[in-house]
């Protein structure tokens, strides 16, 4: 069985990334992981990546002119590594580079703490759930396009917050189930589910 060789972006502790290397490392999701990509030197994903053999490579967006040169060494790199296909998780930036879309056109996806379109752009969507006093809120994961949070979306998934007495409540609850999805979708890809 092909298992798709993916491409993962992440700027912080990557703990949907980690739920890819479990996934992949146990069967339960048809990918082999050939790089994370992140700006963030002092990520936490990059220790989990050393950790399972994965290459890291850091793109420092303050040693390029703009977004979309950056963007452009992103492509570069998920080209040079063989990627099929580009999974942003926990990735806090927007992109920019109209060559990634051209190149990854549909297969690009991410992952937006909330029902989509509500809390669309926002960084803080599951505090912003708490702080609206809503009893539901959950995830999205999406194609990525030059809309922001605004592909087709792919997966849905809500989550009941009643009983959450914080945001960290909140974004906690949300992430397990992040996790799950994460790995059922990106297998689904990887066996043609959703193409």
């Amino acid at each position: 069985m092909h298992k798709l060789r993916i491409g993962v972006l992440a700027s912080g502790r990557g703990s949907n990334f980690q739920a890819l290397i479990d996934g992949s490392k146990n069967g339960e999701v048809a990918c082999d992981i050939a790089v994370l990509i992140t700006d963030n030197p002092n990520a936490q994903a990059i220790e989990r990546a050393k950790k399972a053999n994965i290459p890291v490579e850091v793109v420092n967006f303050k040693e390029f002119q703009n977004r979309e040169l950056a963007d452009r060494k992103i492509s570069e790199l998920l080209r040079q590594y063989g990627v099929e296909f580009v999974v942003l998780a926990g990735y806090m930036r927007i992109l920019r580079g109209k060559e990634i879309f051209e190149q990854f056109k549909n297969k690009i996806i991410n992952i937006h703490p909330s029902i989509l379109p509500q809390f669309k752009g926002s960084m803080n969507a599951q505090k912003d759930a708490f702080d609206a006093g809503l009893k539901e809120s959950g995830l999205t994961i999406h194609f990525v396009t030059e809309d922001l949070d605004g592909g087709k979306m792919i997966y849905q998934e809500k989550v009941d917050i009643s009983d959450c007495k914080s945001a960290d409540e909140v974004a906690a609850k949300i992430l397990v189930r992040e996790h799950a999805a994460m790995k059922k979708v990106v297998d689904g890809f990887a066996k043609g589910k959703y193409i």
